[in-house]
């Protein structure tokens, strides 16, 4: 029944969230600034993962001679 509750409120934050952000282009805005730099941190994140798996599968080879 605690699941069902939680679930409930979150919708319903949800809606409220939502409801308020397209009555407010100020706040949209905010969260469109938000959302990109969201994004920006997570291409570094992805970008910083990818050259370390690379330095260590070369590292991992044998070196062809």
């Amino acid at each position: 029944m605690k699941k069902m509750f939680w679930l409930v409120t979150g919708v319903a934050a949800g809606l409220v969230l939502a409801k308020k952000l397209e009555e407010d282009p100020a706040a949209k805005a905010k969260l469109d600034e938000l959302w990109g730099k969201a994004k920006d941190l997570t291409n570094a994140a992805k970008e910083g993962f990818d050259e370390r798996s690379a330095e260590l599968k070369a590292e991992r080879e044998p070196e062809s001679k």
